[in-house]
């Protein structure tokens, strides 16, 4: 069962949908370990009630976590610098349906000149080797700023935003951390253009190039869980389930980097 839950979350598939290809992808069956001359395929409702059971009991949180327990052990999980960042996964903005409402706690935000429906993943992800160390839900609406708090493991001496993260060092819940942290946020680009050109203005250019060749990590596993694995819009109602979700899928992202860090140092 364990196994049908991480196909459905590798591959955009509904209960009903991954019955179906399981009996028709001999590799599906093989990875799960079903043989059909010996049981069936478990049902949809099967795997609706693991899924549940997973929820309720905040299981994908505690294998995320393991997850990253033994990456640690192995030295890929460091605990010098976090990077910071969140991403908007849309959810079905259109009323049609038994309750003729959107989602309550989904929310619409404006980026740039346009607006989204949704909610947001947050994550902090480990500065050496971009693997993600923590994971929060919201409402597309709540400002970037707000998790940045709980997307620290308290240990980090030094932590990468982009410019949504301006001030973050002078709000309540992160001022008893002044001295113990260096904040390295992005500068707004338009405090970059008013400077007056000269040898000022390219050390800071400079030095916001290299923030941001650190803070590009954290794209990674953003990549991996929206394109690789299609998570890009919500799969479900509410964030409670999405947050399940979204514990699971972070931590196949480390498995993935992981295995392709691996790779490079068996290659060398």
């Amino acid at each position: 069962m364990l196994r049908m839950y991480l196909l459905q979350g590798w591959f955009p598939l509904s209960d009903e949908m991954l019955e179906d290809v399981l009996y028709d992808s001999q590799s599906m069956r093989r990875f799960v370990g079903i043989s059909l001359l010996e049981e069936d395929v478990p049902d949809a409702t099967t795997l609706l009630k693991f899924r549940h059971l997973l929820e309720q009991h905040d299981l994908t949180n505690r294998m995320f976590h393991e997850l990253n327990n033994a990456l640690s052990r192995k030295g890929y999980l460091m605990k010098e610098g976090t990077i910071v960042d969140a991403t908007i996964i849309a959810a079905p903005s259109s009323t049609k349906n038994s309750k003729n409402q959107r989602d309550p706690e989904m929310h619409q935000t404006k980026k740039g000149n346009q607006w989204y429906f949704g909610m947001k993943a947050h994550i902090g992800v480990d500065r050496e080797s971009g693997m993600v160390h923590t994971v929060q839900a919201t409402a597309a609406n709540e400002h970037d700023i707000t998790c940045t708090s709980q997307l620290l493991h308290g240990e980090e001496t030094v932590v990468y935003g982009d410019a949504g993260y301006t001030g973050v060092g002078e709000r309540p819940e992160i001022k008893n951390r002044v001295g113990q942290v260096v904040w390295k946020i992005a500068l707004r680009h338009c405090v970059i253009a008013r400077m007056k050109d000269g040898p000022e203005k390219d050390a800071v250019v400079q030095a916001e190039h290299e923030k941001a060749s650190i803070r590009a990590k954290v794209e990674h596993p953003f990549h991996i869980v929206k394109n690789l694995f299609g998570f890009r819009k919500v799969r479900y109602r509410g964030l409670a389930k999405n947050h399940s979700l979204l514990y699971m899928l972070f931590a196949s992202a480390n498995l993935v980097l992981y295995t392709r860090q691996v790779t490079l140092q068996q290659g060398t």
